[in-house]
């Protein structure tokens, strides 16, 4: 009991500190890319930048809690953040609202994923096949920020393997779930089912869900600053993100969106579940998962922090108010413990102010 108190008082100094201190870091740097996307490039891909910046702002606060991982020089860990997750939202942006649908172009573009965390080899024509391509140099950038910071991790050779992984898989997925929706869904299992086999008691599409997130590459990062690190616990992350926390972290952002979502057409991979009870019982497990292995890993109380804040940031969002919605909602939180229903009142409160 008294460990317990101990952990959950920690977590929530790492909350304090994470919205006093992270935030207006995040803020400084997403104003630096704000104003470099307004006076640079051509329209079309400037419009981009800024749309991208403006509505997912709350995805560079969201991986930025990665910077006060023990040890870490917290601004220059902001600014990797911001620079890799900006880079991942921009493409977002140019795959899905650009009205285009070319897998190469898609491809070529998320090269920049991969350049961001391989300072070794060339910055690519990340333009090559988009028809747009003058963004002023913004893409570039953008990578050449991650390989500064990256630069300065001691350890980045030991997690770089797995990072270039994950970042391989994530741009495979964006690269697919673009597509046209006639072809997307054939596209994606043809490239996921092979991966199956290596993780047992998922399903595909949870598969996909896990590729699309960014936390396993911060948290790699972050573990590189450590000089001693070993090889078998850049292994251990390694399996401990992907496929459990990754995909506690994409299937709950499905889950608030798969209403707006089923309206306007969009892939979800929370709709290809057959009912509200099995989508409480696939998020309940990913849940218990996800809890399982932060116990696994160093700094465990900062990782359980993560992942319950993952939980209350996104059940506390106002598209979980629907009554299906809620009752899956209200269910994950009671399953979960007072812990992280206390974190998901703050994250309301947050809310209301504007915060987050």
């Amino acid at each position: 009991m008294v460990s317990s108190l101990t952990a959950s008082t920690s977590g929530l100094i790492l909350l304090i500190r994470f919205v006093r201190e992270v935030f207006p870091l995040v803020d400084r740097e997403l104003a630096c890319w704000r104003d470099y996307a307004a006076t640079h490039g051509m329209r079309e891909l400037s419009e981009q930048a800024l749309a991208s910046i403006h509505a997912k702002k709350f995805h560079c606060q969201g991986g930025s809690v990665y910077s006060l991982y023990k040890g870490i020089p917290t601004s220059d860990f902001v600014r990797l953040v911001v620079a890799l997750q900006t880079i991942s939202d921009y493409l977002d942006n140019l795959c899905d609202r650009a009205g285009i649908a070319d897998e190469a172009a898609f491809r070529q573009l998320h090269l920049a994923m991969t350049d961001a965390l391989d300072p070794d080899r060339p910055i690519s024509d990340y333009y090559a096949v988009y028809p747009y391509k003058d963004d002023g140099g913004y893409l570039p950038a953008l990578v050449t920020t991650c390989r500064r910071e990256i630069a300065k991790l001691p350890s980045y050779s030991l997690v770089k393997p797995e990072a270039l992984r994950q970042a391989g898989l994530y741009s495979e997925l964006q690269t697919y779930k673009h597509l046209d929706p006639l072809v997307r869904e054939q596209k994606m299992l043809t490239w996921i089912n092979p991966h199956l086999p290596h993780y047992p008691g998922i399903t595909a599409w949870e598969f996909a869900a896990a590729t699309g997130s960014t936390l396993g590459l911060f948290m790699l990062c972050a573990a590189a600053h450590k000089p001693n690190l070993t090889a078998s616990e850049a292994e251990t992350i390694g399996h401990a993100y992907f496929p459990w926390i990754n995909g506690l972290h994409i299937l709950l952002d499905y889950f608030i969106d798969e209403a707006e979502d089923r309206q306007g057409g969009d892939l979800n991979f929370v709709s290809y579940y057959g009912s509200s009870q099995e989508i409480l019982s696939r998020l309940t497990l990913f849940v218990h998962q996800a809890r399982s292995q932060a116990n696994s890993l160093p700094e465990t109380a900062f990782v359980r922090t993560v992942v319950d804040g993952l939980l209350a940031m996104y059940l506390s969002d106002p598209k979980t108010m629907p009554p299906a919605e809620r009752t899956i909602r209200n269910s994950l939180l009671h399953s979960a413990g007072w812990y992280p229903r206390l974190m998901y009142g703050l994250c309301r409160l947050l809310r209301k102010r504007h915060m987050l």
